[in-house]
């Protein structure tokens, strides 16, 4: 398994314990269709959470939050209409987007968590 895998392996769980810390129930994690992909899917208040989980050990690339651009807005919007119409949920929902940024000489991780990110 590559590094850059290993690495988004860990960001989503921990994106995941973060999520449940703040009340969040995990239901669903790497919902694949054809279009796209969701991280993890949660349910927290009544309402249902589709989290995109962007995960980075530098900025050399840019800061996370940017990576979650347009194309990738779309390819998530997709996936999520996929996944509404294999279950039908009368909930509201909303896209969440967790960044986590490790640190792995210091083996810590700093997380920010955007609610109701805009398509």
């Amino acid at each position: 398994m590559s590094k850059q895998k290993q690495v988004g392996i860990l960001g989503e769980e921990i994106a995941k314990k973060f999520l449940i810390s703040k009340g969040y129930l995990v239901i669903e994690s790497n919902y694949h269709v054809q279009h796209g992909e969701i991280d993890l899917i949660a349910k927290v208040s009544g309402k249902l959470v589709f989290v995109e989980v962007k995960t980075r050990t530098g900025n050399s690339f840019g800061y996370p939050e940017e990576s979650f651009n347009w194309r990738k807005k779309q390819r998530i919007h997709r996936a999520i209409l996929s996944y509404l119409s294999q279950h039908p949920i009368r909930a509201s929902w909303q896209i969440d987007l967790v960044v986590v940024e490790l640190n792995m000489l210091a083996k810590k991780a700093k997380v920010r968590h955007h609610q109701g990110v805009e398509l």
